[in-house]
């Protein structure tokens, strides 16, 4: 894995998020879903659909860097996929590597810097050098950072974070919600201010679950190997036309008003 890069400003110190209507977010995270489906209305077997899926990521990336976006995650390979058949799991990870090869000279010459949020057991020692090349040929580019989450699971990145924190004999006084964020696998990233999933589907399927706490949720039907400029565009006209609260509200006068504190008072952002 890269090296963590450094911390993040604490929330508690940081100042108040402003309440405007942004014009582009600064980081997005992509569920990526859709390909089997894809493919099994063509006919195709699944591994058709994930490598029409490489093409749509390569059209992503390139508008992301058009549209100044300066963050994109996505969610290439969870912790649960390992569940899949070992022949989809074996060429998932080729496609992987054949990726990653094929893509790298013109992912360094577009600024992209690649970094890598998980773990790599069990991965196979060609693809975990594959990965490693890409983060340190890419690692001084600054246009776009593209995270990519393989062998990812949100649960499991907040219990190894957990039990970091104990290992590191931290006293309990001292654990708040920005000492939690050092130890995730997101350190020193703004949290994504937007999630967009492909596919119709509506849950974040173990996905950046403490980064997403207050993240723009976009879902369309469009099926991932289908999804380009022109979806994301619209993706970010939606989210240009949102709200972002933080658990507050606006008055009628259109000022903004604090949490809710009363009993039966909700706090949904």
């Amino acid at each position: 894995m890269a090296a963590r890069p450094p911390a993040a400003v604490s929330p508690a110190d940081a100042a108040p998020p402003e309440r405007a209507r942004p014009a582009r977010p600064q980081h997005i995270a992509v569920i990526m879903d859709g390909n089997g489906r894809w493919a099994r209305r063509r006919g195709l077997p699944r591994l058709a659909g994930h490598r029409a899926g490489t093409e749509a990521l390569r059209r992503v990336i390139e508008a992301c860097v058009e549209f100044e976006v300066p963050i994109l995650t996505i969610y290439a390979f969870s912790t649960e996929n390992w569940k899949r058949p070992p022949h989809e799991v074996r060429g998932l990870m080729f496609l992987l590597e054949e990726v990653i090869e094929r893509q790298l000279d013109a992912l360094d010459q577009n600024g992209v810097q690649i970094r890598h949020i998980g773990w790599l057991d069990h991965v196979p020692d060609n693809l975990r050098r594959a990965i490693a090349r890409a983060i340190e040929r890419t690692a001084k580019n600054e246009r776009l950072v593209l995270n990519v989450a393989f062998n990812y699971g949100s649960r499991h990145e907040i219990v190894r974070a957990v039990r970091r924190i104990v290992a590191d004999a931290v006293p309990p006084e001292e654990i708040d919600e920005a000492l939690i964020e050092r130890y995730l696998e997101t350190a020193g990233l703004p949290d994504p201010d937007l999630i967009i999933r492909t596919s119709g589907e509506m849950r974040l399927s173990n996905f950046l679950l403490w980064q997403a706490a207050y993240a723009e949720i976009y879902a369309t039907p469009t099926l991932w190997p289908d999804f380009g400029r022109d979806e994301l565009r619209r993706a970010l006209d939606s989210y240009a036309e949102r709200e972002r609260r933080y658990g507050g509200r606006l008055d009628e006068a259109g000022g903004d008003v604090g949490e809710g504190t009363a009993v039966g008072v909700g706090q949904s952002g």
